[in-house]
């Protein structure tokens, strides 16, 4: 490193140095005008934002916030990285997925941007025999194939390779994952598999194929049933770990075991968890592997989140989908499926699939996001994200251990009460709006045509359950919609505004989104006996409330309002039944209301 001289031009040399004590103090004047009289570390407490796994962000981080030594990237802990030279190359390998037999869609595909592909055989995919009509007019030796097979791996591992053979692809050029999963198929389905079968491959691909891998460490389940972060690691680990010693005892050696593993992780729209997920992902596989005697390296292949994908206002998922794939390359990964906007509806169209493959393209190409190894490393915030989430990770590693490992928390069901607890909380907020869903818990748009699209062959099931963000407010539309077939008129509230437009806009809004995403249609036009409404909610300002809520509820009610709600905090107002305000529980209230109002 090269120590430049003092030249007297250091930054802000002119200005006094600032003390954290001082920031703190600036941030207890701010909150004493909104109300609350907290100092110095209660101040900077007050601004925190709790995340799942008893984690904590803080609004502020600076170098006296210490982690261990990161390295460097492509050196053990890999926290920077699994190669020295990071995606820099060529970028990440666009990975796209095929559920269905479609020649010319692998080909598209291929011909426009993808890199590898991930085929969907058997079980929730296309058959073993199509194999080939699949990989119709592929070039084997330059486009890695991963499967995921389920019950089905051995034959269509064995369907893929004699494939190379067929069509004269050197052992060495095969590149990919034959996607043995034992433990993923168990939480998927809820039965168990022989290991021998995938110790098999793995034999054959440690003596006989040096690119292919044999089995995938599949956190998606863990995911998709609602896990946090920290225990999506550490059923990774648990299942990495479970797998190393399936292996070993069947023969390889600890180097060949690890060569036989790629990780597959969920990328969501918080770009910075996923950054941190990614990258203590690393650093715990690399401890694994040093206590076992084995390399470090980790391949991670990140998946976008269908957990948040939503069916209503898909085009939203593109959005999402962008940033998850943004925080997937800064993070590290390898490879990166983005999942189609309209993944969560049934079989993407052509245009949803050149969206998500270009999705990475623009990413590397335009934004030059691979450009920069580790574009994360330095950051204070991401370094101590990384260390406390690492922390959150290997504690719930060490307790799916003691409880007797991976397949024993399945077959227990603990691993399984574990997550449901977790996404209980999760769903707490999402109800409250505490984690809004832009199109369906904000901003819903009734009007919208739904998209359509045919239907997916069916995924297995009979594990782990599968939940999506959106589940309880698409319940809810889903009555609306069937009150609208049956009726030709979505089910109404009318939206009282009381004084000028100044004193009842803001909970007028309010209210309107909050009724659009339960399906029920706000009318704020002419009177309450022309809305064809059967309740009615008041939206003003506190002071018009003090004024004017009792006699207009009256009033309501006398015109045939059946319950009054009030847009504001619980007070005592005559004549008002119910509050809806910033952090109610809106599922709660949308499905009283539509059951007063005999939607089924």
């Amino acid at each position: 490193m090269t120590v430049l001289p003092d030249d007297g031009l250091s930054t802000a040399a002119e200005f006094p140095a600032a003390t954290h004590e001082q920031w703190q103090r600036l941030v207890a004047g701010v909150l004493r005008k909104s109300g609350r009289d907290v100092t110095g570390a209660a101040a900077e407490d007050a601004l925190a934002t709790a995340l799942e796994d008893g984690l904590r962000t803080r609004p502020l981080y600076t170098a006296h916030d210490t982690v261990p030594e990161t390295g460097f990237p492509g050196f053990s802990p890999f926290v920077r990285g699994s190669r020295p030279e990071g995606n820099t190359a060529d970028g990440w390998d666009v990975r796209q997925r095929h559920a269905t037999a479609s020649g010319d869609l692998v080909l598209a595909d291929l011909e426009n941007g993808v890199t590898s592909l991930w085929l969907v055989v058997g079980e929730g995919g296309f058959p073993v025999a199509a194999l080939g009509r699949a990989l119709e007019g592929v070039y084997l030796d330059l486009a890695p194939v991963v499967l995921e097979a389920g019950r089905d791996t051995e034959e269509a591992a064995g369907a893929l390779l004699r494939l190379y053979e067929e069509r004269g692809v050197a052992r060495a050029a095969a590149r990919g994952n034959l996607g043995a999963d034992p433990l993923g198929h168990e939480a998927r389905t809820g039965r168990q598999l022989d290991f021998a079968p995938a110790a098999g491959l793995a034999r054959r691909c440690a003596e006989g194929y040096p690119g292919l891998r044999a089995l995938t460490v599949d956190a998606l389940p863990y995911h998709e049933a609602g896990g946090s972060a920290a225990q999506e690691l550490g059923a990774s680990l648990a299942t990495g770990v479970a797998y190393l010693r399936e292996l070993t005892a069947a023969g390889l050696s600890v180097e060949q075991a690890c060569a036989q593993l790629e990780f597959r992780y969920a990328a969501t729209a918080d770009q910075f968890l996923t950054v941190a997920k990614l990258r203590a992902a690393r650093r715990l596989w690399a401890r694994v592997a040093e206590v076992s005697g084995g390399p470090g390296r980790q391949v991670q292949h990140v998946v976008t989140s269908p957990v948040m994908m939503s069916r209503r206002d898909p085009w939203v998922n593109m959005l999402r989908t962008t940033v998850a794939t943004l925080a997937a390359g800064v993070g590290g990964a390898d490879s990166v499926t983005v999942l189609p906007f309209d993944h969560a509806l049934g079989l993407p169209d052509a245009f949803a699939r050149r969206i998500a493959r270009n999705t990475s393209t623009i990413l590397v190409e335009e934004s030059h996001l691979a450009r920069v190894i580790d574009p994360a490393g330095g950051s204070w915030y991401v370094e101590r994200l990384t260390d406390e989430l690492a922390h959150a990770g290997w504690e719930f590693f060490q307790w799916l251990e003691q409880i007797g490992g991976q397949a024993a928390g399945l077959r227990s069901g603990r691993l399984g009460e574990r997550l449901a607890q977790t996404w209980q909380a999760r769903s707490a907020k999402l109800a409250k709006r505490r984690e809004p869903i832009t199109g369906v818990s904000e901003f819903p748009h009734l009007a919208e045509k739904p998209v359509e699209r045919a239907s997916a062959p069916g995924v297995p099931s009979g594990g782990l359950p599968r939940v999506l963000r959106d589940e309880a407010y698409e319940a809810l539309r889903a009555r609306s919609d069937t009150y609208l077939a049956a009726t030709g008129a979505r089910p109404r509230i009318f939206l009282a505004a009381l004084g000028p437009a100044a004193a009842h806009t803001a909970r007028l809004t309010f209210a309107a989104n909050l009724f659009q995403a339960g399906g029920i249609e706000p009318v704020t036009q002419g009177t309450f006996e022309e809305s064809g409404a059967t309740e009615a909610c008041l939206c003003s300002s506190d002071t018009l409330y003090e004024e004017q809520a009792a006699d207009t509820a009256r009033t309501l009610k006398t015109a045939g309002a059946r319950h009054v709600f009030l847009a504001g905090r619980p007070g005592h107002h005559s004549g008002v039944d119910s509050y809806v305000f910033a952090g109610c529980d809106a599922v709660a209230v949308l499905s009283a209301t539509l059951d007063r109002m005999g939607v089924s």
